[in-house]
């Protein structure tokens, strides 16, 4: 790039702000702009097609939209699920009378825990 007293559209930097830029600097911008329309629009015919838009929208794609039955599946489903939480809860079964030990087997699971660690002892000592 040649050093010149002013500095070109191209020395400048993409982010400067346009309060910034020369008339002169101005001038070139606006040349080089109408020389890349005037190529586009060569490269369109060329081509045979119409010259590129700068700005492309994206396009959305189409909303889409839901049946009436698919919305009556929908509402019969909710609704059922809707009454299944509301049902009246269904009476407890009649709960089981809780189970007591009867000092008979509580006396004889003692004795038997007794005769476990004499025999664990009675090993360990021989």
């Amino acid at each position: 790039m040649t050093q010149s007293a002013e500095p070109t559209s191209l020395d400048l930097p993409m982010t400067q702000s346009l309060a910034g830029i020369t008339a002169t600097q101005l001038r070139a911008a606006a040349a080089l702009k109408q020389k890349i329309e005037v190529l586009e629009k060569e490269l369109a015919s060329l081509l045979g097609a119409a010259a590129p838009s700068r700005a492309v929208a994206p396009v959305a794609a189409p909303k889409r939209q839901i049946s009436a039955a698919g919305k009556a599946r929908i509402a019969a489903a909710q609704k059922a699920r809707w009454a299944k939480v509301k049902r009246p809860a269904a009476a407890p079964a009649v709960a089981k009378p809780k189970r007591r030990l009867s000092p008979e087997g509580r006396r004889r699971i003692i004795e038997a825990t007794k005769a476990r660690w004499a025999k664990l002892r009675a090993a360990k000592a021989a």
